[in-house]
């Protein structure tokens, strides 16, 4: 193995990339903390100082993904309220699923890794994000604020509004993956933003005329928003 020098931050980022890389070539599982280090051409005890173990190079990894693809969905929110909107109030949301799915049918193997199975729960050290690099925003962020703003704009109900997130999100997921692990499929790839549309556009048409009981409905957390919560109960 040709060994290689880095500066501290640097071995860090190339140690993140090589795990990502072999993501890909091989899923979450299938491989090792040495040959990452062999990746970059440094020893595992070098890559030791980085991270303490495989599974602290995957969560570091996830939170990088999630990090990526929160810019990423606020990039495409963004380009979404140009004056063309008009007053299709849902178009934000539909470039969140839209670009979720497409993320997600294009990359299925990272997409896997950032919402899959071993993600940390909230109370675990591991999973404080303060413990690398801040990676605002999160996707449920991104996908919070803009219902939030749909509320504002009347295209919501308020009542229609706790738990939403969830809705949306259930949704979304969904779809990406039956598209992902081919139990739906599309005959034209360029169909799948426009299914993403169609069920977002359905999901708030229905959150929109819902009939909310008495009682409410349940309020569903994620390891994210419980973490959240954590935070917000710190300050």
């Amino acid at each position: 193995m040709a060994r290689r020098n880095y500066h501290h931050g640097e071995l860090r980022a190339a140690l993140l990339d090589a795990a990502e890389a072999l993501v890909r070539e091989r899923g979450a599982d299938g491989w090792s903390l040495r040959e990452a280090s062999a990746r970059v051409g440094v020893s595992s005890s070098a890559a030791y100082h980085h991270f303490a173990s495989r599974d602290a190079l995957v969560r570091a990894l996830r939170r990088r993904v999630l990090g990526e693809l929160g810019e990423r969905l606020s990039q495409e929110v963004g380009s979404a309220a140009g004056p063309e909107a008009g007053a299709d109030h849902q178009r934000r949301l539909v470039a969140v699923g839209r670009t979720y799915v497409q993320w997600a049918v294009d990359d299925p193997s990272v997409a896997r890794l950032a919402f899959g199975a071993g993600a940390p729960a909230a109370g675990d050290p591991a999973s404080d994000s303060t413990s690398d690099a801040a990676t605002p925003p999160h996707p449920h962020d991104v996908l919070d604020a803009e219902l939030d703003l749909l509320v504002e704009v009347g295209g919501l109900p308020a009542a229609a509004r706790p738990g939403a997130d969830f809705v949306v999100w259930a949704a979304v997921h969904g779809l990406a993956t039956l598209l992902v692990d081919g139990l739906a499929r599309l005959d034209d790839p360029r169909a799948v933003a426009r299914e993403a549309e169609r069920v977002v556009r359905a999901v708030l048409t229905g959150l929109t005329h819902e009939a909310v009981p008495s009682q409410g409905w349940p309020t569903p957390h994620s390891a994210h928003t419980e973490r959240r919560t954590e935070r917000g109960a710190g300050k």
